[in-house]
């Protein structure tokens, strides 16, 4: 018997397994890809990393130091522009200086200040290191990422539903979610805003079927406070048909 002719049955055969499994017995379920707030940090002045203060999967609070960069040159200059503003101003007091001299000795601490400032690199938010992208010694120019910061507290995910559930569905309603590697753990979500405008499924839809047909996106955001749910992830919903 040619070996080709049955290949392509079982290929049929595992492919509708595959279908029954998702949208049998009517327990269809819809999947979007977990997404959190992130945040990318940037060096704002040129330098040699000095040291990573965190690494990845780390959390962090609002304002805490994550990474410190050399920037000798800078505090060199800060410093010297604070001595000559501490004596200026001795001299400005007693009448010697015109306002004018004055003014751009303050001008110049503050600005080397503010720029000293930028070589500790502080969070601005709690979260979650997801990437660091450098190593200590490395040089570092403005607008080079450093690390991307994730808040995992509270996630979202997207789906895409069809008109005809559209109306059994609104702002504030329940979603359980489901990750199909924790079976048996119920996400408790909310749906937190609903397209106005229908729009073609995704390409990354598998089924060319699937991406021809009109659907609006629903966004339903999630409590993570175990942070079970990672930015990346599948997660599978059950919508009103």
């Amino acid at each position: 018997m040619d070996k080709r002719k049955i290949a392509i049955p079982l290929v049929l055969l595992l492919a509708g397994v595959t279908v029954w499994k998702l949208s049998g017995n009517g327990d269809f379920r819809y999947a979007g890809t977990v997404e959190a707030t992130e945040v990318d940090l940037s060096a704002r002045v040129a330098s040699v990393v000095a040291q990573y203060e965190v690494k990845e999967g780390d959390l962090v609070s609002a304002g805490q130091p994550m990474v410190r960069l050399g920037c000798e040159d800078i505090r060199l200059a800060a410093s010297a522009a604070e001595a000559d503003f501490a004596r200026a101003e001795k001299v400005y007091k007693s009448g010697a200086m015109p306002f004018e001299g004055f003014d751009h000795l303050r001008v110049r601490r503050d600005d080397t200040a503010l720029r000293s400032s930028w070589c500790v690199v502080k969070a601005p938010l709690a979260g979650t290191v997801l990437d660091v992208y450098h190593e200590a010694g490395e040089w570092v120019t403005p607008g080079v990422k450093l690390l991307t910061l994730g808040d995992l507290s509270t996630v979202w995910a997207v789906f895409y539903a069809p008109q005809t559930s559209l109306a059994k569905i609104s702002l504030g309603m329940e979603v359980r979610g489901t990750l199909p590697e924790v079976p048996g753990k119920i996400f408790l979500g909310k749906v937190t805003h609903i397209s106005s405008e229908a729009e073609f499924t995704p390409k990354n839809v598998q089924t060319r079927k699937e991406r021809t047909r009109l659907v609006y996106a629903l966004k339903v955001t999630f409590d993570n406070a175990e942070g079970t749910l990672k930015p990346g992830m599948t997660l599978e919903a059950k919508l009103p048909d």
